[in-house]
């Protein structure tokens, strides 16, 4: 079955996981995606991540993603995942009026013409974006 949307797929199947309490995920691959795994494991909302690409029938394989919890109440450390930016809506931002999450305690994750980053690493290069998801 085609996805429409790949990054709320992604989003989608690491949201049901947690609320599932698997440890685990696994997702097809794709080099957007690839690098929003990388963004949530360097700000912290993962505990790893490992690139398979050779599993699977798709040519760019599979990422899996062991995911993150408090140690206390065994809540997921990542609260929200909001897809902004969907097929039929795109939502756009410029370098100076990149949009913060809660004030700065979460992260927008912005594809932008070098690449996908987070939002502060868009001010800080001076870029505007596609405007891909919140996390917090």
């Amino acid at each position: 079955m085609a996805v429409t949307d790949p990054i709320a797929d992604y989003l989608t199947r690491i949201r049901n996981a947690q609320i599932a309490g698997h440890r685990v995920v696994t997702i097809p691959a794709s080099r957007t995606k690839k690098r929003i795994t990388e963004i949530l494991y360097d700000q912290g909302f993962i505990l790893k991540y490992k690139f398979d690409d050779e599993a699977g029938k798709g040519k760019q394989g599979e990422i899996s993603i062991a995911l993150k919890y408090e140690r206390e109440t065994k809540r997921p450390v990542i609260r929200k995942l909001i897809r902004v930016s969907k097929p039929g809506l795109r939502q756009y931002a410029k370098s100076d009026a990149m949009p913060r999450v809660i004030n700065g305690l979460g992260i927008a994750i912005v594809s932008t013409s070098k690449g996908v980053m987070t939002g502060r690493q868009a001010t800080e290069q001076k870029v505007g974006g596609e405007v891909l998801a919140y996390v917090y």
